[in-house]
């Protein structure tokens, strides 16, 4: 296929080396853009839980709306930790295990050595 400029004729390779010469500090100039964050500090324990050094933001406020079925319990949301970073994990209706359950909501506890760690909800 031949390279034609916009009056339909040929283009010279003098114009084609041009353009490639223009284009090449672009391209470079794309290469040198590397966004960096200091990430955040975690550190796996022996048990599977992550310390996490910054605090989780607030929780969000979410809408409770009817329970869908009678005796569905609320589990409200939640700052899950992933990928080196904070999620809001959304809230939503659920079924007790059993007659008269309780959920009680997990939640980050400051560490006396510093960091925070997740303390999973439970159902009580």
């Amino acid at each position: 296929m031949n390279d034609t400029n916009k009056t339909g004729g040929l283009l010279r390779p003098a114009t084609r080396t041009a353009g490639a010469l223009l284009l090449l500090p672009a391209l470079l100039s794309l290469s040198a853009c590397v966004v960096a964050y200091a990430p955040a500090r975690e550190v796996p324990m022996a048990d599977g839980s992550v310390v996490v050094a910054p605090a989780p933001p607030a929780p969000l406020v979410e809408t409770v709306t009817v329970a869908p079925f009678p005796g569905m319990v609320w589990v409200g949301g939640y700052w899950g930790w992933n990928s080196g970073r904070y999620v809001w994990v959304s809230g939503g209706w659920h079924h007790p295990p059993r007659a008269g359950a309780v959920w009680v909501g997990g939640g980050w506890a400051r560490r006396p050595a510093g960091g925070h760690v997740w303390v999973s909800g439970r159902w009580r």
